[in-house]
Formats: structure tokens, sequence, C-alpha cells
């Protein structure tokens, strides 16, 4: 689905094709945001539906269809959670990227609507979300609350990012300054099953949930964001922090063009 090589002439022989680099927030998706997720969710053993919906006339040949919407959802195996590959249809926009994977899960299996989602764009290390849907996986009750924001913190500062100097509760940024974790209002269309998530309270100050952004350079634009709604159970965010903060290198032959001269690379033997 998706190249795994940069676009252009081949490389001479002694440049190497693949690359080991780091840091890993900074490392993108290796242009393979649906496979390496898919493949993550395979291993898991979740199943995968494709949805395609469409016009066609019935004397339109195939490859004239309009194809309208198509999706790939991603169950496991006990129903309650679920991932859906909506990068083809772009519901909606983060930081001005449009929404790669959305991911949710259920309290039981009488309600079909989410309890909580999770949203990723495009370059959000593939190794990264495929950590929190392991953790996601793990979980005998996927909606159940978990620990406080201090799991999602902890686990980021273990790796070497600080906390945010006027906001040391809520929030932490790497060493470089280019990607942050906050606990904040949630953007509009985050969706989740507390009620309280469509209004704002009384005092002004709407429900929080996890935002997490890359901007390698102030003011010029994102590399990727994350956002989960207010009911994402902490410790499942914590699994997101501690892969996304972790210094081991990650497989690379696609670098992206905004932190290209900002990673550590050592060639792939």
């Amino acid at each position: 689905m998706h190249s795994d090589f940069l676009s252009g002439p081949p490389a001479p022989a002694d440049v190497p094709s693949a690359y080991w680099v780091g840091p890993r927030h900074l490392a993108g998706d290796d242009a393979r945001q649906y496979d390496s997720v898919a493949d993550a969710l395979a291993g898991l053993g979740w199943t995968s539906l494709t949805i395609v919906r469409g016009r066609r006339e019935l004397s339109e040949v195939p490859e004239d269809r309009e194809v309208v919407r198509s999706t790939v959802l991603h169950i496991s195996p006990d129903t309650l959670r679920w991932a859906q590959w909506v990068l083809p249809d772009e519901p909606f926009h983060l930081g001005d990227l449009p929404i790669a994977w959305h991911v949710s899960a259920r309290t039981d299996l009488s309600s079909p609507l989410a309890h909580w989602s999770a949203y990723f764009t495009p370059d959000v290390p593939g190794e990264v979300l495929a950590d929190f849907l392991a953790a996601l996986d793990a979980r005998d009750q996927p909606t159940m609350p978990c620990g406080g924001p201090e799991l999602v913190l902890d686990a980021v500062t273990a790796h070497g990012w600080l906390r945010d100097i006027d906001q040391p509760g809520t929030g932490a940024v790497d060493p470089t300054f280019a990607s942050h974790i906050r606990l904040g209002e949630v953007p509009p269309l985050i969706q989740d099953d507390d009620p309280q998530a469509l209004v704002t309270e009384t005092d002004g100050t709407a429900l929080a949930g996890w935002q997490a952004w890359a901007e390698p350079v102030l003011g010029g634009g994102y590399l990727w964001a994350a956002s989960f709604s207010s009911s994402v159970p902490h410790d499942l965010v914590a699994a997101f922090t501690d892969s996304l903060g972790s210094s081991a290198p990650v497989l690379r032959r696609v670098l992206p063009e905004s932190t290209r001269d900002r990673l550590l690379r050592a060639p792939a033997s």
C-alpha cells in the first residue's frame, strides 16, 4: 500500500538503503503508516475488514467506480477494542494533519458506542503506536481507569524528557523542545462517551485529555500529532509516552524532511 523506499534514482552501492535512527519521536513512520501498524495488529490476532462504499452505475466498469469511503477496520478477538485506518477519508485534522488511525474501546458487548477514542496522524512512529495497541490488547477491561496523570509524565521523564516549567503536573517536553505531551482541553470532534465531553463546564473549562505532538521548528508546522479523549486510561497513554521517549533506535529507509538533519543515524547492515 505504501512505498518503502525514497523516490528517485537508486542510491550508489556504497550508500546504505536503511539506517538505525534516533530520537524515535522525530523519526517519522518510514512511509509505512498503515503496514507497520497492521502487521502489529495481525500479530495480536486482530481481524481486519475492508469497508468500501461508493456509487456505481450498472454499465460502469470497475475501474470507473467512484469510491466515497474506504477504510480498514481491525477488531480485537473480544470485539471490545478496534482500530480504523481512516486516512483515505481524511475525516478531520489535528494540527493541520489528517488523521491516519482512529483507535477506540467500549466497556462491554451490549454497547455499540466507543467509551473512548484516540487519534493519530501520519508520522507518529509505528513502533509507538504498536506499543500503545499492545498495551490496549493486554488489558482485560480496556475502559477501566488506572492510575493518574503522573503515570504518563513519569513514563516519559524517565527517558530524559523535562517537566513543563509552567505546568509541571500536566506536561513534558523532550530536551530539544521539539516534541510535547500535555494534559489539557481536547480539540473539537474528539469522541468520548462521557457526556461532559460535549459541553463546557460552568467555569469555562472543558474535560481534559492528553495531547501529544512534534513541532521540529517553532511555527514551522507539525511533524505528527496524537489526541486521546478524556476517558482514555492514563496507563495506556503512559505506554504511548514510554515508547515515544525510548532511546532505542528504530529502522528507517525514509526520513522526514523536517527532521532529517536532526536525526542520529547509523547504517543498518
